[in-house]
């Protein structure tokens, strides 16, 4: 299903379009009179007085071509309350073939700002499918005419649209089977935004080694498909003020190398590179609407697989920062990638904070569920940042504890430290306090662990089922807040 939206000034004819009209919480339609013609008004009034009107909307099929759907604006609704609701109206008139409706909105009494484009928002979203491998293509479309005087203004329409392109591509990129999205095709594939003004730089296993990231490295010495670094730069700016960074783990399938997965379920680990797909999306959303920030991307993007040369439990390597790392299971091979990611990204940008993403593990399952990501940072002020952000745009993230006193169960006797904990459990907390080792420099850092959150099986508010787009808007809210 493909959603057009469009803005008109001309009304619609009141006796074959379907209209979209809004009401009060108690579905009070008396001011709608002048919309919609005596009988029509009459025969929805009869329906209501024999309705639930706990609901939020109503479709009435006045005739074989019309229909009028009822939507209740609840009193001081919050932006994210009005997405679920236009979210809900798509699942509603998600059917039939060719379907048009004219949105009529002079008839919000709402005073909450840009209620339509949130609205319209919540649709977007709700519509997205990955249908690109389906040989018989859905082609259905809905068209959202938009009549009245309360239109978001052309820079808010740029805005909704560019984070639902940011969004549906972050969402793409973690739809792509592994065969197809592989370390080489990936980093292909952000070369592309180029056009769009960003910055891009791809690292090859050549240079790679040269840096020194021998962390990132082992990670993909098993596959026959190459490892790199990309970095993304946008400079909406002017001035050379320090960017803000995100880095993400791009592990485009995890079999969890010589450590084996089990075969159960491990067709899931095409999304272990969600983390590096949202700061994709991010970038491409924040270049689509020219924000007036410096901001830079950081993936790792690597294969974990069990070849002839890949890394063995019990090497010992050397990261770009210079710390020695023993790998004792190859599964916990997402903190490798990102122990590099994290040390260059703040030795080369010197950025104002660090924000990583990454499904890094099951242990935030057993924590929070499919509800929030796990938040671990060494800064108060960007972590209270990052949570009033997410309870914005309902991405909600939950901070867990960081303490020096895990250190000890990544300690280990023959290197600087080791890359997992097999006896104290907290297996999210030391996996964080690992990558708090490669911020060297104190700089403000969050980690987000969406293990959780990245995909989900049975769908949510604001996406049908797979992949979520979690964490894309919950950083563009982060910056729109506090840094533009």
């Amino acid at each position: 299903m493909t959603i057009q939206i469009n803005y008109k000034s001309t009304g619609y004819k009141e006796n074959s379009n379907n209209i979209v009209l809004f009401t009060d919480e108690r579905f009070g339609i008396t001011g709608l009179k002048k919309y919609i013609s005596t009988n029509e008004f009459s025969y929805i009034s009869d329906l209501l007085k024999t309705s639930d009107l706990k609901k939020d909307l109503f479709v009435f099929e006045v005739s074989s071509k019309k229909k009028i759907v009822l939507i209740s604006i609840k009193k001081n609704l919050k932006n994210s309350e009005i997405e679920n609701l236009g979210a809900k109206f798509y699942g509603r008139v998600n059917y039939g073939k060719n379907s048009e409706y004219f949105i009529n909105s002079d008839t919000i009494n709402s005073k909450q700002k840009n209620f339509i484009g949130h609205f319209l928002h919540g649709a977007k979203l709700k519509s997205y499918q990955f249908l690109k491998y389906k040989t018989k293509k859905q082609t259905r479309v809905i068209s959202l005419n938009v009549v009245g005087k309360n239109k978001p203004s052309t820079q808010n329409q740029l805005k909704f649209k560019s984070l639902e392109e940011g969004t549906f591509y972050t969402r793409d990129l973690v739809s792509e089977p592994g065969n197809i999205l592989h370390p080489d095709e990936y980093a292909k594939r952000i070369n592309s935004l180029k056009k769009l003004g960003l910055k891009i730089n791809i690292y090859n296993e050549k240079k790679l080694k040269k840096l020194g990231m021998n962390t990132l490295l082992g990670v993909g010495q098993g596959s026959i498909r190459g490892s790199y670094l990309v970095t993304m730069e946008w400079k909406g700016l002017k001035n050379e003020s320090k960017p803000l960074a995100f880095v993400g783990k791009g592990v485009c399938f995890d079999t969890g190398g010589i450590s084996l997965k089990p075969a159960k379920f491990m067709e899931d680990m095409t999304y272990d590179m969600a983390g590096s797909a949202v700061v994709v999306g991010l970038m491409k959303s924040l270049a689509l609407r020219k924000a007036k920030i410096n901001a830079v991307g950081v993936v790792g993007l690597v294969e974990n697989m069990p070849g002839g040369n890949a890394q063995r439990p019990g090497d010992i390597v050397k990261s770009y920062s210079g710390k020695t790392v023993e790998v004792l299971n190859t599964d916990a091979e997402g903190r490798l990638v990102l122990a590099d990611a994290l040390t260059y990204t703040e030795k080369k940008f010197k950025p104002k904070f660090i924000v990583d993403l990454a499904t890094l593990t099951g242990a935030i399952i057993v924590s929070l569920g499919s509800e929030y990501a796990g938040l671990f940072s060494n800064d108060d002020k960007l972590s209270h940042q990052l949570i009033n952000a997410g309870e914005q745009v309902e991405e909600k993230v939950w901070r867990m504890p960081l303490n020096k006193n895990y250190d000890k169960l990544i300690d280990s006797k023959n290197a600087d430290m080791q890359n997992i904990n097999y006896v104290g459990g907290a297996g999210s907390t030391t996996a964080a306090q690992f990558l708090q080792r490669f911020i060297l420099n104190k700089t403000p850092w969050a980690h987000l662990d969406i293990a959780g959150m990245a995909f989900s099986k049975y769908g949510g508010a604001l996406n049908s089922g797979g992949a979520t787009g979690f964490g894309v808007r919950l950083l563009n809210q982060l910056i729109e807040d506090n840094y533009e």
